[in-house]
């Protein structure tokens, strides 16, 4: 008999720190973007998708998109394509590539999110 589908905070089972790149200007005005820079923390789910590969500068490059959950809220909603998401707990980055209010009670948002990419 297989489980039922996880539901509420309690699937909410890992951690990932929101970070966006930083802009500032050099010595002559222009703009400059430096590291990326963790905004916030956020609990969330990750469910894999399938996954493909392409080719990259003539290598070929595994990606592994996810549907990641988060809780609505200011900061969540706030999140677009410019931002990536890393795992607190294992590190590894995720691109982040969509940002959608699916059951549109702005409860949880899905993001998809590509793990594999180069930022």
């Amino acid at each position: 008999m297989a489980s039922p589908k996880r539901r509420g905070a309690g699937s909410l089972n890992q951690l990932c720190a929101f970070q966006v790149k930083a802009a500032g200007e050099d010595e002559y005005g222009n703009v400059t973007v430096g590291a990326w820079t963790t905004q916030f923390t956020e609990p969330c789910r990750l469910m894999a998708k399938l996954g493909g590969e392409g080719v990259f500068a003539g290598r070929l490059q595994g990606t592994q998109p996810f549907i990641m959950t988060v809780r609505s809220s200011t900061r969540t909603r706030g999140v677009d394509g410019t931002w990536r998401a890393v795992n607190a707990r294992t590190g590894e980055t995720y691109n982040i590539k969509t940002n959608v209010n699916v059951d549109e009670r702005n409860a949880y948002l899905e993001l998809l999110v590509v793990a594999g990419e180069a930022s």
